[in-house]
């Protein structure tokens, strides 16, 4: 197997899979220099937020995604690594349905991590689009899966719900946004969540901007009223930080309303 192409097999373990997946996404990064290759091992072998959306089925048959604060791009490489698994017939039988990716868009704020995921990703066989804009004023394309992990809360309360609802009128009826969040009714896990995350901000070369939490509650609260039905999966097993992910779907019969309301 090269760094990055499955080969055809009988289907492995989950835990071998995982260490196909992580081996063959983190790969690509090598083309944009060791600091981008060495930030995608680490990330995508330590944060547990990627592993766990493939064996709960969170990303399962969702063909367009648009990642905001996507960073690297780290995701569309996972969902190319994912494609070439399913080709291979090398899927694990004990997870759900793998994702279908067809087109993915990433959008970050910082021009050196957009240069580093097209510099890494220039090859993929999905179709990808990097941009490189505020997420409070960049286009989102029709999608059925948008992903926000850890980035909602550097605007404020109003910016976040204004992105929230184009959020949901980007999406498809039935379309899913992942949004993890750190609780703030935690109090000493959020404040440590807020801690690491300043200081990787911080040697990535940015700076620190302020932040803006939420509850829990006043998240599930917030999707609710913007028409999602949202389930929350705790993300801090086995660490300090008080991070959720928020599994929000939005119902085809608001989806439609939406639209007709728009027409």
């Amino acid at each position: 197997m090269s760094s990055q192409t499955m080969t055809a097999g009988p289907a492995p373990d989950a835990d071998t899979t995982w260490r196909r997946l992580h081996d063959a996404a983190t790969a690509r990064y090598r083309a944009s220099g060791r600091f981008a290759w060495h930030f995608a091992r680490g990330k995508l072998g330590r944060d547990p937020v990627f592993r766990g959306m493939l064996e709960r089925g969170d990303l399962s048959g969702r063909t367009r995604i648009v990642d905001i604060g996507s960073g690297q791009s780290l995701l569309a490489s996972l969902f190319e690594s994912c494609n070439e698994l399913v080709a291979a017939g090398a899927w694990p039988g004990r997870w759900p349905a793998p994702p279908r990716a067809v087109a993915y868009t990433g959008i970050e704020l910082m021009p050196r991590d957009v240069e580093r995921a097209r510099g890494a990703l220039a090859g993929l066989k999905l179709q990808t689009s990097f941009v490189c804009a505020d997420m409070r004023e960049a286009a989102l394309p029709p999608c059925d899966l948008v992903v926000i992990l850890d980035v909602l809360h550097y605007v404020d309360h109003a910016a976040q719900e204004a992105l929230l609802a184009r959020v949901r009128d980007a999406l498809a009826p039935n379309g899913r946004l992942l949004l993890r969040i750190g609780d703030m009714a935690s109090a000493r896990g959020f404040a440590v969540s807020q801690w690491v995350d300043r200081v990787v901000t911080m040697v990535r070369g940015h700076t620190v901007p302020p932040t803006w939490g939420r509850s829990v509650a006043e998240w599930l609260a917030l999707l609710q009223r913007l028409g999602f039905a949202a389930q929350p999966v705790p993300m801090s097993e086995g660490t300090p930080f008080a991070n959720v992910l928020l599994v929000a779907d939005r119902a085809a019969d608001r989806a439609a309303g939406a639209g007709a309301g728009r027409a």
